[in-house]
Formats: structure tokens, sequence, C-alpha cells
């Protein structure tokens, strides 16, 4: 299957599933595959556990939750930059889009 034409895969709670590849060695590929004959899984949901829970965990990680208030408030200086050009260029007023003729 390949990344250009995924196969039909079910919504999730977080979104549609869509495939990643991911270069890893041959020992940790045969480790992957050992555990998840154990797990009775395959290789890809064990991966796919794998980086859920290290999202939870990063979630929780204080270095990343005072990153993410950084880049917050960065995004917030680009957005009120942003703001402050378009109302210089328009006024205060939201521009009225431009209607065009048949």
């Amino acid at each position: 299957m390949s990344e250009n034409n995924p196969a039909e895969t079910p919504a999730t709670a977080l979104g549609s599933i869509r495939p990643l590849s991911v270069r890893i060695t041959d020992g940790l590929r045969a480790q992957l595959e050992v555990i998840a004959q154990l797990n009775d899984r395959t290789v890809t949901e064990e991966i796919r556990l794998g980086l859920e829970a290290w999202v939870e965990t990063s979630k929780s990680d204080p270095k990343v939750l005072q990153r993410a208030e950084t880049v917050r408030a960065e995004i917030e200086r680009e957005a009120q930059t942003k703001q402050s050009a378009i109302e210089a260029i328009f006024g205060s007023a939201t521009p009225t889009p431009r209607r065009s003729r048949p």
C-alpha cells in the first residue's frame, strides 16, 4: 500500500488513520515482532500503542508544557502583528469581499 493511495481506514476520536513510515534498526524491528507476537497484536498496533503512550507522557512533562506556553505566546504575538497589519491596511472594520461580476 503506498502513501499516495492509502486504503480506506476507520476514523478514530482523533481523526482518520494515516500511514507513517519510520526507519528502525533490524534489531529493534525483531524485538517489536517478538513483543507483537507475545501480545497477539501486529507490529503496527504495538507501535501505535507505544506512540500513544509517549504522547500521553509528553502531555504531563514539565519541559514540554513550558515549551508549549512559549510557542503559544509566540503564536499569539504573531497573530496580533498580522491583525495590526490588516487594520493598518483596511482600518478597524473587517474588509468586505468583492463580488465578481458574471
